[in-house]
């Protein structure tokens, strides 16, 4: 956490402090949005901080987005590119679920 500072003597120090700190042994953590896609953390490195009768966690790893793809997305644009609802969805999985992008690939 600090350079050159004795991790015990952190331990104690954040103990004192009402300050407790736990590893979590997790294999990947999943953020949804509410945009419906969602951040996606592999080999997480998660942190479980207990403060003054909070609980934060801090998490690093491996970060990856995914795009949720809905009905509507692939009907979009299947309608403004005249496709078949499963070029549409191709084309969409393809452009990270970009309804822009999916139509001018399909288009060009």
């Amino acid at each position: 956490m600090f350079p050159g500072v004795n991790p015990k003597q952190m331990q104690a120090v954040m103990k004192q402090m009402g300050i407790s700190q736990e590893e979590i042994d997790a294999l990947r953590v999943i953020i949804e949005k509410t945009d419906n896609s969602r951040i996606i953390i592999e080999n997480p490195s998660v942190q479980k901080i207990k403060m003054q009768g909070q609980e934060t966690f801090q998490i690093s790893g491996d970060i990856s987005e995914e795009s949720s793809i809905t009905d509507e997305d692939i009907e979009t644009v299947a309608k403004q590119a005249n496709v078949s609802r499963e070029k549409a969805k191709k084309s969409l999985e393809a452009n990270n679920g970009d309804l822009a992008s999916a139509i001018l690939s399909l288009k060009s």
